[in-house]
């Protein structure tokens, strides 16, 4: 029985470290001012296709 508890001790920490990852991901996204993403999309169209 406590390999199981173990697992499941696992399995939730690894769900909570993903939940934080994305969060912060969406946190640094949302920060960007519309003028700032179409200046980095710009950029990135811009930019040579070997690079890509």
């Amino acid at each position: 029985m406590r390999w199981w508890k173990v697992l499941g001790a696992a399995g939730l920490a690894g769900v909570a470290a993903t939940g934080v990852v994305i969060a912060r991901n969406e946190r640094r996204r949302r920060s960007y001012t519309p003028d700032e993403i179409r200046r980095r999309l710009h950029e990135r169209v811009n930019e040579p296709p070997e690079s890509r």
